[in-house]
């Protein structure tokens, strides 16, 4: 096996390969290798810049370091969509070709069997195979959904190169059999899935937020929203008692007599006990 040496890894993968038959699994391979070549070229990087592993619906290529990541991500977001769109408005829908693509750096090393060895190989494999890539671009119009690594992100796509628009790539995690695995999409992340979108953050179950959600009307205690306005926001001036029906008391004594604005509930202002002449309280 030969020496891990440092490696651009481009993925692309034909959506529903295994839905078609022979004659048109043999058409979409055509217009993969087609779309990939035309794609590299765009990118300024030669056949002799790059290594490829055919894997029935997809490609793999492993790039040399001195290539530019730069031109390959520009080509992407640019020459595919535009050749997908050119070859899928002639073609029928049984020949229509959508891809998922993954660019991811990392060191590779080659075996006796001309097999590709690697841990970060493996981890941009599974970041092709990742149910969000694969919802990302079915729920898409367009022809194409890209995933970049993290350290494609860091490197690269951060800094706001021309014809690679930052703002565009959101980070996502995916699950995978080693663990979850940070990544950056290109477009929009997917609304429901099994792996955890981070756009806009992360909720962790049983933390609070600070705000207490409103009572529901069935609750105990809970009131209608018309209820509430009604209710006074300050206790207004002057005495006020409170009298729930029967006879009403102070300190013991019984309060008889006329009675006047007492008859339950709230009381306020000027209340008379004891009589039609006594003095106000």
């Amino acid at each position: 096996m030969t020496d891990p040496v440092s490696r651009t890894i481009l993925l692309l993968d034909i959506e529903k390969y295994s839905d078609r038959d022979d004659i048109e699994q043999a058409y979409l391979r055509r217009m993969l290798y087609d779309v990939a070549d035309r794609t590299l070229e765009r990118a300024g990087i030669d056949e002799r810049l790059r290594l490829r592993a055919d894997r029935g619906d997809s490609v793999m290529e492993l790039i040399d370091a001195n290539a530019s990541v730069t031109a390959l991500l520009r080509a992407l977001l640019t020459e595919v969509p535009a050749q997908l769109h050119a070859v899928n408005r002639m073609a029928s829908s049984s020949a229509q070709i959508r891809l998922r693509g993954v660019v991811a750096t990392g060191y590779v090393a080659v075996d006796e069997h001309d097999g590709w060895v690697g841990s970060d190989l493996n981890h941009a494999c599974r970041l092709l195979d990742a149910q969000l890539l694969r919802t990302a671009l079915r729920e898409r119009r367009d022809d194409f959904a890209l995933c970049v690594s993290e350290s494609v992100h860091t490197g690269i796509v951060r800094h706001g190169h021309a014809g690679i628009p930052a703002e565009d790539f959101h980070p996502v995690t995916v699950d995978s059999k080693n663990g979850p695995l940070r990544a950056w999409l290109h477009g929009p992340v997917p609304g429901a899935d099994d792996d955890h979108s981070e756009k806009g953050g992360t909720s962790v179950p049983g933390a609070s937020s600070g705000e207490r959600p409103a009572p529901r009307r069935d609750q105990p205690g809970a009131q209608a929203p018309e209820a509430r306005a009604a209710r006074p926001s300050a206790p207004p001036a002057g005495a006020v008692f409170h009298f729930d029906g029967g006879a009403p008391t102070f300190g013991g004594s019984l309060v008889g007599g006329d009675q006047h604005g007492v008859s339950g509930g709230q009381v306020t202002g000027d209340v008379h006990l004891g009589g039609s002449g006594g003095e106000s309280a």
